[in-house]
């Protein structure tokens, strides 16, 4: 069949032989939706689920690590996670800044999947796309990993010290998992299968968060006691953004517009609404009333859990990960976090570990039980890969799923640990007493809402008078350019 003109190469200096617009437009796309679960989702769901006077600082937080992440991305981090190999887990650093690089065929030099005699069983990927949208693509994967990570640290990390989080544990976590199971590492090599970041992003986000809130401490008294959401409505807002970026963030795994993109965004769907609906179920046997940040909660676990396989099962397979991670989840936050008393004394603020790292490691091993054997060979590079309740090699795909979680686990901890440890001897990691009592006014200055609420207290230089004359004064400037 003849090729339409706007598809096929050479049409321009800027349409090359080897470039595919519609594989380039789709992951373009793709990357922007997996943008927008950050900012604005995420954004919007923090500032919302969190005490009033947390809002500005939540959602600041969100935004500060998005936009740190860029710059760390493209000046050494990329090549760190998909350059050339320096370790077996570990890629090159190096800027992904230069015109050559960027307009150059997309590749990941280290992704040669080699036979156990060291002969060449698949080369290396190479889209039919520039490495500029790889690099965007793969960046906006990296900054939703680190603003997840913050959901467990809201209403009392030092916002310097998260400052200085960001970019060490995108250098000296992040770009290893992403490198040991997407850039062909020794996870990838070994023949775990993460299709779009249920490690990668989902398994270490909520152990270092949970481990990061451990030695950050936890909120005020009063704060842990009640912390209700100042706008859930607007929670629904952003979680309604998480949902349909989710379409992207697992339909551009297989950077092409192919069927497994397409067979990755129904089976996203599915198991999202399964989980928030076995979820919501629960809620409403064992308390009686449908909770909707519980549904949320149901709706995120559910998306976590279809991201390592999403492309990779078939549709019933998708409804029944959703079922585990609409039941498995509820257990360990309802009623394992309260009755463990090590969960209990770690303050994980919106419970980040459950949501996360435990539907993380959920969908690995359901991916590691119902990889379909067809579905894999149109994704994966490694032959004979399928689930256990395939036979044949199966049974070894579930044990190298439960061990590449095993390391993602440790390494993050450990990392997350150490960077931490470091950030306390220049700047404190909590929040002094008197910005935890007050909140955003005395973080940032600013507030989310012009209403009197909890913690606020009156400074004229800062509220503005009460009266004309005083006004006159004081000489304070009122309205939008009041700090200016």
């Amino acid at each position: 069949m003849a090729v339409p003109t706007a598809y096929q190469g050479n049409t321009s200096a800027a349409v090359p032989e080897w470039l595919n617009k519609g594989d380039n437009a789709w992951q373009m796309v793709s990357a922007t939706l997996v943008g927008l679960q950050s900012v604005p989702g995420l954004v919007i769901l923090y500032g919302s689920i969190v005490k009033k006077k947390w809002a500005v600082n939540s959602a600041f937080m969100a935004l500060y690590a998005f936009a740190a992440v860029w710059i760390c991305w493209v000046t050494w981090a990329y090549n760190m996670s998909f350059g050339d190999k320096l370790v077996p887990f570990w890629g090159k650093a190096k800027p992904a800044l230069a015109q050559k690089f960027l307009i150059k065929r997309a590749g990941l030099p280290a992704t040669t999947h080699l036979y156990h005699n060291g002969t060449v069983e698949t080369a290396m990927s190479t889209p039919y796309l520039p490495m500029a949208s790889m690099v965007y693509y793969q960046c906006s994967f990296a900054a939703i990993t680190v603003v997840l990570l913050a959901g467990s640290l809201l209403g009392r990390m030092n916002i310097k010290a998260w400052m200085a989080f960001v970019p060490l544990w995108l250098t000296f976590s992040y770009t290893v998992g992403a490198f040991s199971l997407w850039g062909g590492g020794f996870l990838f090599q070994w023949g775990v299968i993460d299709y779009s970041g249920g490690y990668v992003i989902h398994l270490s986000s909520g152990i270092a968060g949970l481990t990061a809130a451990y030695w950050v401490g936890p909120r005020t008294l009063s704060d842990r006691e009640r912390f209700p959401p100042n706008n859930v409505l607007l929670v629904l807002v952003g979680a309604g953004l998480l949902w349909m970026g989710w379409a992207g963030f697992n339909g551009g795994a297989p950077y092409a517009a192919n069927i497994d993109a397409s067979m990755a965004v129904l089976n996203t769907h599915v198991c999202a609404a399964t989980s928030l609906l076995v979820w919501t179920t629960l809620d409403v046997v064992f308390f009686k009333k449908p909770s909707v940040i519980g549904a949320v909660q149901g709706m995120m676990t559910g998306l976590v859990c279809i991201t390592p396989g999403a492309g990779l099962v078939q549709g019933w397979a998708a409804m029944v990960m959703g079922i585990l991670s609409g039941s498995i989840p509820w257990f360990t936050m309802m009623v394992v976090h309260r009755r463990w008393s090590f969960l209990r004394n770690i303050d994980d603020t919106l419970g980040v570990f459950h949501t996360h790292a435990v539907s993380g490691f959920l969908g690995g091993a359901a991916t590691g039980l119902f990889a379909e054997p067809v579905l894999c060979a149109l994704f994966l590079p490694v032959t004979h890969s399928r689930g256990g309740i395939y036979g044949g090699v199966g049974g070894l795909q579930l044990l190298k799923q439960v061990v590449g979680a095993g390391f993602v686990v440790a390494w993050n901890a450990v990392v997350t640990t150490a960077i931490c440890a470091a950030i306390r001897f220049v700047v404190p990691l909590r929040m002094p007493e008197d910005q935890l009592k007050i909140g955003d006014d005395e973080v940032h200055g600013e507030e989310a809402y012009a209403l009197w609420g909890d913690g606020e207290t009156l400074e004229l230089t800062r509220h503005g008078p009460n009266s004309e004359l005083e006004s006159q004064r004081l000489h304070v400037p009122t309205g939008v350019t009041q700090k200016v």
